[in-house]
């Protein structure tokens, strides 16, 4: 796999990341020392899936989670105790199977998986709120979902369940997911505009440029707006005046995404060029290691697509 980064250099030299590459499993603290900027900090590599996969088994140890437990199952999560203490051991689960499967799985079939299972864990830490649990059986998950406290929660679950969406879309038309899914990032958008460096932006962004019905490319640009420079928005003046999220340009799919989900959406070739080539012009960097040299992979195929297209 392209784009190797070394396990020392992802771990920026911290002592916790010294036990994890001197025994053969993670144990949760291990685990947790992987979560560093917000991101999982593996390598874009083999052995980044395969001490990825390990943080996974070792955040499911540290809840109590067995073999036994259908996690593909939302019934059989929501039953699976989990103490309140360990509510964020849960967000990072959903975050990482999330994680596994966008960068690292191209199978439909098993990716999407994958992505049951970190939508189930992203709901199940909502549930875990009293309050939201209160809220969604009085007035239903929408409602609920808008008074939701924890933006992690929300933003890992609507990414996941938004995956499995992408794979059969007129079913989740009919069971009401984007709806449900709008409203979650929305409301994560709302706590925390900066987590991920303007993660709700981008997949509020592409939320409505893929939506197979009420797609609304102006709604994508706005979004976008935020996490781009005014260099790489061609159409930003469109925005008007809106606050742009700090050092948006650090973490690359920000513009992977304007790049894919807006530019190639409106066949405007050269645009979508031009921010590829500035993505490939930049070293990975330390800070989001993973993500951004997949990022570059993806942009590698994207602009692919592009040249062809000029």
């Amino acid at each position: 796999m392209m784009g190797k980064v070394s396990v020392l250099a992802v771990c920026i030299a911290s002592l916790l990341c010294l036990p994890l590459l001197a025994q053969d499993a993670l144990d949760l603290d291990g685990a947790l020392a992987l979560i560093q900027n917000d991101h999982v900090a593996v390598s874009f590599d083999d052995a980044g899936k395969a001490l990825l996969e390990d943080m996974i088994a070792a955040l499911l140890a540290g809840i109590g989670v067995t073999d036994e437990l259908n996690q593909e199952n939302e019934d059989r999560v929501m039953e699976f105790e989990v103490a309140i203490e360990d509510k964020e051991i849960v967000n990072y689960l959903s975050q990482a199977y999330y994680t596994l499967a966008n960068v690292f799985i191209d199978d439909g079939d098993e990716a999407e998986s994958v992505y049951l299972k970190g939508k189930h864990w992203g709901l199940k830490s909502l549930r875990m709120d009293p309050a939201f649990a209160a809220a969604e059986s009085a007035d239903g998950f929408t409602d609920a979902a808008g008074i939701a406290e924890d933006y992690k929660a929300l933003y890992w679950g609507a990414s996941n369940w938004l995956r499995v969406a992408q794979r059969h879309p007129m079913q989740a038309l009919i069971a009401g997911v984007p709806p449900k899914t709008q409203v979650m990032s929305e409301r994560a958008l709302e706590l925390a505009p900066e987590y991920i460096l303007g993660g709700s932006y981008r997949a509020l962004g592409a939320y409505y440029s893929g939506l197979p019905v009420g797609r609304d490319l102006d709604k994508t640009l706005f979004y976008f707006c935020h996490i781009v420079t005014e260099d790489e928005c061609a159409n930003c003046a469109d925005c008007g005046s809106i606050e742009k999220i700090a050092n948006a340009d650090d973490y690359f799919e920000n513009r992977t995404f304007i790049a894919e989900f807006y530019y190639m959406e409106k066949n405007m070739w050269a645009e979508a060029k031009l921010v590829l080539d500035s993505v490939l012009a930049e070293e990975v960097g330390d800070l989001y290691p993973l993500m951004n040299a997949y990022a570059q992979e993806n942009a590698r195929e994207l602009l692919a697509t592009v040249e062809k297209n000029l």
